[in-house]
This record gives structure tokens, sequence and C-alpha cells, in this order.
């Protein structure tokens, strides 16, 4: 008997099945979702690998830029293939096309959109976030413009790492704090995503890092990356060592924590440094301390997330070998909760990976 004309493919997927709760993780679900569909201008990609992100708790908690509503596919950035072309994508990478997907959503109108070298949209919106699926699922709808297409030198999980912690990364170290070979940088809250990628991008650019951690084996993970020295947030004498190192400071600070180390990232730049503010974890409202920012001439600077000129520079450094992204482990998307859990826990070092598909 034929299928009706209305019949829709059922994808395997992890998805939010609701909200919020005193246990997070107990919203998750890896079920069948209906398959997208890719309007005008955009192509569905048959995803290989997808990484978490901790958006993706965020998302479980019922946290979001974005008005949830449940079922909610989850997960920002996604490796695969290109299976399928919506109508008005000519130039886009043909079906079978191996890709890595940059997970900004720009809105395609503003006047940033419209320069002549696109900025940062004013309306932007993020895979996983309504009204778009996500990439934990073994068909995700991207506008073709944001499929980057991968080398034979990159492989789906490495590429999988790339859209968010890696992305955000690059753009704190060279496009807002403008580093090069030679600078010192501190990064704060060692062991993260973006801190992770932080240290290894500096490591290949000749740029020395410090990194700050709480727990001493983050610490010790930090300096086998490669970080020059770690130290405790709270170890005063330590920071003042850092100082001293330094001569007076690092010429930028990435900080992702917050209230609890805003302070000392004030206070280990130089004059005339850059703060650049990426994240918030430990909350969103430190003392300002404005007197310190204008005596000192300090440039405090926010980003989030990066542009795709920008992914594709880090596809090419990862094709020439220069930078390998650190990976936990990766699970097979029936096992994804297991990542979760690490995730939830901290308990990782490097990305989680989740392959969807072989």
């Amino acid at each position: 008997m034929p299928r009706p004309l209305c019949y829709r493919r059922v994808v395997r997927a992890v998805y939010a099945a609701r909200f919020g709760g005193d246990d997070p993780l107990s919203n998750l679900a890896i079920g069948g979702r209906p398959d997208p569909r890719p309007p005008a201008g955009w192509a569905l990609v048959r995803v290989t690998a997808a990484s978490l992100n901790h958006h993706d708790l965020w998302t479980l908690r019922g946290v979001s830029s974005q008005p949830l509503n449940a079922p909610q596919i989850l997960g920002c950035d996604a490796a695969g293939r290109v299976e399928e072309l919506g109508e008005g994508t000519g130039g886009a990478p043909p079906p079978g096309t191996r890709v890595v997907v940059h997970s900004v959503i720009a809105c395609g109108a503003c006047p940033a959109c419209l320069a002549p070298e696109a900025g940062v949209c004013h309306r932007l919106s993020l895979l996983g976030e309504p009204p778009h699926g996500g990439a934990l699922a073994q068909l995700v709808a991207v506008p073709a413009a944001n499929l980057v297409p991968l080398p034979d030198g990159v492989d789906d999980e490495a590429a999988a790492c790339l859209p968010t912690a890696y992305l955000t990364a690059y753009r704190m170290l060279f496009t807002r704090a403008g580093l090069g070979p030679g600078a010192s940088v501190l990064v704060q809250g060692a062991g993260g995503g973006v801190a992770t990628a932080a240290i290894l991008l500096c490591v290949q650019a000749g740029i020395e890092v410090h990194a700050t951690s709480r727990d001493a084996a983050k610490r010790r993970a930090a300096e086998e990356l490669g970080a020059a020295s770690t130290f405790d947030p709270g170890d005063l004498a330590a920071a003042r060592e850092l100082l001293d190192r330094t001569g007076g400071g690092v010429d930028a600070v990435l900080e992702t924590v917050g209230e609890a180390t805003w302070g000392l990232s004030l206070r280990s730049v130089r004059p005339g440094g850059t703060v650049v503010v990426a994240g918030a974890t430990s909350g969103a409202n430190p003392r300002a301390q404005l007197n310190r920012i204008f005596w000192r001439q300090l440039t405090v600077v926010g980003t989030s997330m990066g542009t795709r000129a920008e992914l594709e520079r880090l596809v090419a450094l990862c094709a020439s070998g220069a930078l390998r992204p650190l990976i936990d482990r990766v699970v097979p998307l029936e096992d994804a909760r297991s990542a979760f859990v690490a995730l939830a826990a901290g308990e990782q070092r490097g990305k989680l990976v989740v392959q969807v598909a072989h």
C-alpha cells in the first residue's frame, strides 16, 4: 500500500522532552523525531559527529535566548555530509560533500549581514534553539551558506569540536584581543571547553599562556597541554608572581567565569591591555571597578561564537596539522546520556563527541 503524501521519515535524535526541574538530565530523551525539510536557501546535512556544549545543559534547565517548546533537539556543533539542497542554493557544496556546520544562523537582512564584510548579526540565532533543530540528530537543516567543506586531513570527530568552543576561543584570542606570537595571556577557568581550546591555540601560535582553576587536577592538565604556569585564582601570592613573571601583567585575559575571577582579571592584565569576556558562569554582575579600568586604560570587550570566515581558518589550522582538538571520548548516539552526565559533572578532559552515524 503506498504511503500517504504527508509521510515523513523518522530520524534518531537526542532531545529535551521537557525543561527545568530539580534534575535537568531527566529531561533528556533519545528517540525518533520527524526529519527536517530544507526550505529555500537551506541544506540538509546527514550528521556523522556532533559535540556537546554547556549550552545543551542550559537548554535542559529551561534557559535559552529564545522561548522553548518541547520537544527540542539539542546540539550546536555538527559535521557530516550534505544530504540534500533546497531551492536557491546555487554554489553550495553538492550532496555527498563532507562539511562542518557553522552553527550561528544570521538573519541576512540587518546592517551587519548586508555589510561588504559580514559582521555580527543583530538578530542571530543558533542551532539547537527554537525555531531551529539541533545537531544531535541523524539529519539537521542549516542555511547552505553555513556549510564549510572539510579537507581529507580533518576527520569528522575533530571537526565537530570546532563550531562553538574552538571558534569562541579563536575569536577571543586573534580577533577581539588581536594577539600574536610573543604575546602573553591569562585564561580563566582551565578545564572548560573554551579554556582548553584557547590553551591549544596559544601553543600553536607562539603565545605564552597562563591559566587558573580551583581544581588541582585541571591545573595539571592545563600544564600538560602547554600552559606556562597555572594557579588557584584565590592564591594572591601566585597572582603577584604572574605579574612579576610577565613584567607587570599579561597582554590579555580571557574571561568566561565572571564574578569569581573578575577582580583577578583586572589585576592581572597590563596597563593598556585587554580583557575579553565570553561568559559568566559564576555570575554576571561583578563589582565593575571602573577606577581600575580607566586608570590603567584597560579595554574590556565582549564576544560570542565567531564568523564563518574564522571557522574556515580553524579548519585550515586542523588540516595543516597545527591544531588537533582535544577529545575526551566518542560515544554512540544511543549512549549520549553518559556524555551528558560527564558534562554535567565536569568530569571530561576535552570535548565530548557523539558519533551519530558511521
